[in-house]
Formats: structure tokens, sequence, C-alpha cells
């Protein structure tokens, strides 16, 4: 199990770090128009505190979120407890506790699947899926500037182009979006930069953003790449890398 530092140990900010995301629904354009959900069953894999579980369950026959940390379960369960269809459930995205061929959409948002050593969870999404079904990984674009140059600054071993070829290999279409996070304020900007990176580099990444706004009145935006990753269930075995 793969700790996520962010919305672990920062789960409130990392709930205003949901809010200011995708401001103008980019991603979610995307999903609905590529792999829409209406009437079928979702898995969303490392669902955190449940942010896009209600957003399913709007069409959605079923929604099922699964989440390795218990106190974000927990979080998760209360935030959708009036919600009718949709549960919580602990696991990993490499033991996922559903049956075969339960559902029709798997999604993952900025958990887990990175690239290179994610293929136990790929099996497990593979598994999981009907014949016919997708797999959607919804993922930062790191090889995009301002976001990604700050992501590539804490890891300098991430290879965005490597891990392109990972997904081309193992028979992802990407697609890529440009989003907007809107701030409402410089406070808000802080309080979300702070958790995703080392403090110089969060610094740095404060700065950018003021500077970039430095006209702006009230709310503060920063352009975010992504990276929505596609692969339909077919017929037949399909080989995985690890």
């Amino acid at each position: 199990m793969l700790p996520s530092p962010n919305i672990w140990y920062h789960p409130d900010a990392y709930e205003l770090e949901n809010r200011v995301q995708d401001a103008d629904q980019a991603i979610w354009r995307v999903l609905r128009r590529e792999c829409d959900w209406a009437g079928k069953d979702v898995l969303d894999i490392g669902c955190g505190d449940g942010f896009h579980l209600a957003r399913f369950a709007e069409t959605a026959r079923s929604v099922v979120g699964v989440e390795p940390h218990g106190p974000l379960v927990e979080r998760a369960a209360r935030r959708v407890a009036a919600v009718s269809g949709v549960t919580v459930r602990r696991g990993t995205a490499a033991r996922l506790p559903l049956s075969p061929a339960s559902v029709d959409l798997v999604h993952a948002r900025t958990a887990y699947f990175f690239g290179p050593g994610c293929g136990p969870g790929l099996r497990a999404a593979e598994r999981a899926l009907r014949r016919g079904g997708t797999l959607a990984i919804v993922d930062l674009d790191v090889g995009r500037g301002p976001y990604g140059d700050w992501m590539r600054a804490d890891l300098p071993g991430y290879d965005p182009a490597a891990v392109d070829r990972f997904f081309a290999e193992a028979g992802f279409r990407c697609l890529r979006v440009d989003t907007r996070w809107r701030f409402p304020d410089r406070k808000a900007v802080e309080t979300v930069l702070r958790i995703e990176f080392s403090a110089p580099v969060a610094e740095r990444a404060i700065a950018q953003v003021l500077r970039m706004n430095q006209k702006a009145c009230g709310e503060l935006v920063l352009p975010v790449g992504y990276r929505v990753l596609l692969r339909p269930k077919r017929a037949g075995p399909r080989r995985l890398r690890s």
C-alpha cells in the first residue's frame, strides 16, 4: 500500500484542493464523452474521502469507492451516507474487494496508477470490469509546466516520457486535458501547494502563481495539465506489464 501524504495527513487542506481543481469541469466533460456511466456500475479506486462519489451517483446505477486508508474510509462513508446507491469499502488497488466482472467503469484519479510498477492494480481493475467496460485513469501531466515543473523538481527520477510509453504499451489511449485551478485567495494557494510540494518547491510555486495573477482581483488561477488514460476491456486475455 502506497501512502498519500497529502490527503492522509492533511485531509481538510486536500478537501480545499479538490474544490479548486478543474474549475471549468474539463475532465468531467472528457470522461462523460468517452465513457458515460449513466445507468451503469462504477468503481472509484483510491476514492480518498469520497469527494467524487456523489458526482458519479447522479446518473450511475451504483457506485463503489475503494480506499486503503482507514480514516479516509470513515470520512468517505460519512460523506455519502445519505446518497443512494453508493458504498465505500476498504481495500487496495491490487486487491479490490469486488467480484470479477462486476462494474462497467473503473475510475482512478491521481491515485496509485503512476506508471511502471502498477501492473498488479491494472490486472485487478481488468478483472473487476465487465466486457465492454472502461478503465479511466486521470493523472497530472508531469511533462507540462508550470505544475509539472514543480513536480519534477521534487521527483527528479520521474520520467514523463517513460510513463507515457508504459501506458501506451499497456493499451491505453491518452487524452491531454487543459484545466484551470481556481483559488479564492492567496491563503488557499499557500494551503494547497504546501501539501503538494517540499517546502522550497512550494515557496517557489506560490511565488510563481502570485506573479501569474498579479493583475487579478480576487480569485487566482493556475493552469494545470492532466492526462486521461482510457482502455476498454475487450474479449480475450490481455498481457499486462508489471
